[in-house]
C-alpha cells in the first residue's frame, strides 16, 4: 500500500480563500436595518450602487465576503502546512477505463487532521481533463463498489447504509454508486474527486472532532460545519492542482443538500473553482433566507446548530435584518458559471425561491460581462437553462442520481467548451 507515495508540502502562498478583514463596526442584529426584500448585491454598505467591474472586484466583493463570514458561515483558519500522500494507485480500474488514486491530505498540529481523497481519472483521454470535486455523505468506499478502496474509520451517522454503531462496515461498500455515477463521468471524459465530509467535520453537534481538534472554533463568529466542509473542498483543490492529468482551469464543485451548501460556499470563497453546482442546497445555501416556502432559518439553526456560526442564530426570527441574502452568495461566484439544480417534490429546498435568488444575482453577472440568466421564469421540468447562470428542475424527490448528473455534464460541457460523450 505504501509502495507508491508522493508528498508535497504546501505553504501559505498556495492558500485560496483567505478572508478579508472583518469591519470593527459590524453591528448586532438589533442595529441592522430591516430589508424585507433580498438586498441588491450591487448596493454597498454605505448605500451607493456599484457601477463598474473594477469596484465590484476590488471593493464590494470583499465587503460581501466579510459580511457572509461575520454573520453566517464563520471564519475559516489558514491550513498552515498540508502534506499530500498518494497511498494507492490502480491504473486498470472500472474494467480498464480509469486510473483510481487514493490520497491522504494531512494538516494541523503534527498532521493530525487527515482527509482521505478518492480520485478517478479516465484512461482514454487526450491531454488534461476537467474534474468534478465534492464531499460525500458516507465515505469513499460507498461511492464505488471496489473492495480495494479504503473503508472509512471515521464517525458516521447510523442512518447510513451498512453503518453500525456509527462505523462503516463492508456492507456499505458501493451503496452510493448511483449517487456519484463515477463510471458514467469517466465515460463522459471527466475525472471525479470525492472525500468523506466527516473527515473534515462529522455531522453532529459539538464541533469537537474532525478538523476542529486542530483548528478549534475561536468565538461566536468561528466557523461551523458548512464552512468547514467548504474549506475541505479547497484543500482537495490544493491537491488537484498538482495532478498533471487534470485541467487546472476546469475544476467544478458539486454537492447535494447540506453538502450543496458547502459547494456554493467553496465556490464563493475559492476562485480556483471554475464552475459551481449546488444541488437542492435549500436554506443556508441557495434558497433565500427571507423565503416563505420550505425550511426557515430558525428551523435549520434549531435542528443543526453546528452548521453555521453562532451569529447567524440571532437572525432566527428577523431574517429581514440580514445585510445580504443568498443572491449575494451567488454573486460572489460571478462571472463563473453556476447551475442550481432541484426536484419538483423537494419543496423543503424551495426551488422557486432559489430561482428568484438566482435572478436577483443577475445584475452582478451582467456587470461582469456574462449573459446572466437566460430565463425570466422557471423552466419546464426536465429543461436545462444553460446560460452562465443555469437552472434545472427534474421530477422526483430529494436525492442525487444519474438524471442530475446528465444535467451537470451538459452544463459543464458547454461552459468548458467540450463535446460531451453520449
Amino acid at each position: 500500500m505504501m509502495a507508491l507515495r508522493r508528498a508535497a508540502l504546501l505553504g501559505l502562498t498556495l492558500l485560496a480563500g483567505s478572508l478579508p478583514a472583518i469591519a470593527a463596526d459590524d453591528p448586532p442584529v438589533s442595529a441592522l436595518p430591516s430589508q424585507p426584500a433580498m438586498p441588491d448585491p450591487l448596493v454597498a454598505r454605505d448605500g451607493h450602487t456599484v457601477k463598474t467591474a473594477e469596484e465590484w472586484n476590488t471593493s464590494r466583493r470583499e465587503e460581501l465576503k466579510a459580511l457572509f463570514t461575520h454573520y453566517m458561515y464563520g471564519k475559516a483558519p489558514e491550513p498552515h502546512q498540508v502534506v499530500f500522500s498518494v497511498e494507492r494507485v490502480d491504473r486498470q480500474a472500472l474494467g480498464g477505463k480509469a486510473t483510481i488514486k487514493e490520497m491522504v491530505l494531512a494538516m494541523g498540529l503534527q498532521q493530525a487532521v487527515k482527509i482521505h481523497v478518492l480520485l478517478a481519472i479516465p484512461n482514454k483521454r487526450v491531454g488534461a481533463v476537467p474534474v468534478f470535486v465534492g464531499p460525500n455523505f458516507y465515505g469513499n468506499h460507498a461511492a464505488l463498489k471496489d473492495p480495494a478502496i479504503r473503508l472509512s474509520t471515521a464517525w458516521m451517522p447510523d442512518r447510513a447504509p451498512g453503518v453500525k454503531n456509527n462505523r462503516a462496515t463492508d456492507e456499505s461498500r458501493g451503496t452510493q454508486e448511483a449517487t456519484w455515477a463515477i463510471e458514467d463521468s469517466i465515460d463522459r471524459g471527466y475525472a471525479v474527486a470525492t472525500f468523506y465530509c466527516g473527515d473534515v467535520a462529522p455531522d453532529h453537534p459539538g464541533l469537537n472532532d474532525g478538523v476542529f481538534t486542530a483548528y478549534p472554533k475561536p468565538d461566536k463568529n468561528g466557523w461551523g460545519a458548512v464552512r468547514a466542509w467548504a474549506w475541505g473542498v479547497s484543500r482537495v483543490v490544493d491537491y488537484l492542482l498538482t495532478e498533471p492529468d487534470l485541467d487546472k482551469s476546469k475544476i467544478a464543485v458539486v454537492g447535494h443538500s447540506r453538502l450543496g451548501k458547502a459547494a456554493i460556499v467553496a465556490g464563493a470563497f475559492d476562485e480556483r473553482i471554475a464552475l459551481v453546482i449546488p444541488l437542492q442546497a435549500g436554506c443556508g445555501g441557495t434558497a433565500p433566507s427571507r423565503g416563505k416556502i420550505g425550511e426557515s432559518v430558525q428551523q435549520i439553526n434549531d435542528r443543526f446548530p453546528h452548521w453555521f456560526c453562532d451569529e447567524f442564530k440571532t437572525f432566527n426570527t428577523q431574517t429581514d435584518r440580514l445585510p445580504f441574502d443568498q443572491n449575494g452568495l451567488m454573486a460572489l461566484i460571478a462571472p463563473r458559471p453556476i447551475l442550481l439544480s432541484n426536484a419538483v417534490d423537494d419543496q423543503w429546498a424551495n426551488p422557486s425561491g432559489q430561482f428568484e435568488a438566482l435572478k436577483a444575482a443577475e445584475g452582478v453577472y451582467r456587470l461582469l460581462g456574462t449573459d446572466g440568466l437566460k430565463a425570466d421564469k422557471m423552466p419546464e421540468v426536465g429543461v436545462l437553462v444553460d446560460s452562465t447562470q443555469g437552472y434545472f428542475i427534474r421530477p422526483g424527490k430529494h436525492s442525487m442520481g444519474r438524471e442530475d448528473w446528465q444535467a451537470f455534464w451538459k452544463f459543464a460541457d458547454k461552459h468548458f467548451g467540450r463535446n460531451g460523450a453520449k
